[in-house]
């Protein structure tokens, strides 16, 4: 008999190597590397398609492209994430944190493509039918056309899609499905691989739209091979904090749409609901007369939304200061503090810094320096901004304030949220005709932003 090849495989990141390590040389993480089975060409099984036609080579002149609609669900905060609503045949990963609400949205969006005429099939393998009927019951979720399976084995799953035909599966989740002629456990790196390319071939070649819902690191990052990423369609994170009702699904992979946009769910006993003004949302508690308080137009891919930045600066009483950052890039807070040290004569070098956005939502965009700065000299001189005033701006290291994108859609949210005054890069003012109601002060550099701002 052939001597049987054995391979130690990462489950953190997927790295191979033909013998045992304790610390992985690709991602740096201790006792990940698991022994597995090399499998055989000639063991592995060629895929073909359910209906046993083989594809061909096509000249791309003679391929036919006829307009494919997408299927629009009931929430368009998740139509807005999909670049305009669900593409058929496309395979869409859903990852977020336990509990967070991933198997609640699934199971609503199933019932109302359900509604639409399609076929679904649920396919479960962390929960039975009747832990399912209970959910959907909660949720008011039906369907004649809506299958239940829980099981976890591909051969079986793929028999059930070969006699069902539904137009829609998911998965729930991808690392509790087993691929029979894999010898590695369930939830290895090999398994999810294989199961997700099998669930590619059959949505591909069938034209069903798969949902996967995947599990999430410590780290945030989906469990498994990065290659999990690369194959599907789409990627989309459930985000959110489990002591709050707000859930914020955010898109990181879509080819058939923007990477930029975010929706925004509120999670209540009958499920998840859209909302549908989210800078209401993210304003609603904000004091008057507070000091480190600053408001800014953030852009979501094409949503402007606002959102209060948070200041607070006390005197250390450590050798080191300390720089605590939420929903914002700690080193991005560290260098605009060195810019207004600099620039803005502020003596912040033996003050504790903690800033957060708050509502929960995370922000990254360059757009944001100008709040951020306020909001910290609005703290350390302990004067409060205007709370009509909102604050657009990228602060250089020379203190200037450079110009940023789609000026006329922040400085419009802005107007129609009742906002009176708004700060913008000097250089933005060209080119456009500011709304009426809202008065736009240019500036040009951070001294004389503060200077205008706490008078």
């Amino acid at each position: 008999m052939a001597k049987v090849k054995t391979q130690f495989v990462c489950q953190n990141c997927g790295y191979s190597s033909p013998r045992f390590l304790g610390r992985c040389p690709n991602c740096g993480e201790w006792n990940t590397l698991v022994e597995e089975k090399v499998q055989s060409t000639a063991d592995r099984k060629s895929r073909v398609s359910m209906s046993g036609t083989t594809v061909k080579p096509t000249k791309i002149n003679e391929i036919k492209m006829g307009e494919t609609p997408r299927v629009k669900t009931n929430l368009k905060e998740l139509n807005r994430v999909l670049g305009g609503g669900i593409v058929p045949g496309s395979l869409i990963l859903i990852g977020g944190d336990p509990g967070i609400g991933k198997s609640t949205l699934l199971l609503q969006v199933s019932g109302q493509l359900n509604q639409t005429g399609g076929k679904v099939l649920y396919v479960s393998g962390e929960e039975s039918s009747t832990q399912i009927k209970m959910r959907a019951d909660r949720l008011n979720v039906t369907g004649d056309q809506f299958y239940v399976y829980p099981e976890t084995d591909m051969s079986s799953i793929r028999q059930t899609i070969e006699d069902l035909k539904p137009d829609y599966v998911v998965i729930d989740s991808v690392q509790t499905m087993s691929e029979p002629d894999i010898s590695s456990a369930i939830g290895s790196v090999a398994q999810i691989r294989e199961v997700t390319a099998e669930l590619m071939q059959i949505g591909k070649t069938n034209n069903i739209t798969i949902f996967i819902v995947g599990h999430v690191t410590k780290g945030g990052a989906i469990a498994g091979p990065k290659i999990l990423e690369h194959m599907v369609d789409t990627v989309l994170y459930f985000e959110g904090d489990l002591h709050h009702t707000y859930r914020i699904l955010r898109s990181q992979k879509n080819r058939f749409g923007s990477t930029d946009e975010l929706g925004i769910f509120e999670m209540r006993e009958g499920g998840l609901t859209e909302v549908a003004n989210p800078s209401e949302v993210f304003l609603e508690e904000r004091l008057k007369d507070a000091t480190g308080s600053a408001v800014v137009v953030s852009m979501e891919g094409t949503r402007p939304i606002l959102v209060e930045i948070q200041a607070l600066i006390t005197p250390t009483v450590f050798g080191n200061a300390q720089r605590t950052a939420t929903g914002l890039n700690r080193n991005r807070v560290s260098l605009l503090m060195a810019v207004l040290e600099k620039r803005a004569n502020l003596m912040l070098q033996n003050q504790d810094a903690y800033l957060k956005a708050a509502g929960g939502v995370k922000l990254d965009e360059p757009a944001i320096d100008l709040a951020i700065s306020v909001s910290i000299a609005s703290s350390y001189r302990d004067k409060g901004t205007q709370p009509t005033d909102a604050f657009v701006g990228e602060v250089g290291l020379t203190g200037e304030i450079r110009r940023v994108n789609r000026i006329e859609q922040r400085v419009g949210e802005a107007q129609k949220l009742g906002f009176k005054r708004i700060f913008v890069p000097k250089n933005n003012l060209q080119g456009w005709t500011p709304p009426t109601g809202i008065t736009v002060v240019g500036v040009a550099t951070l001294g004389e932003a503060l200077k205008k701002a706490l008078n």
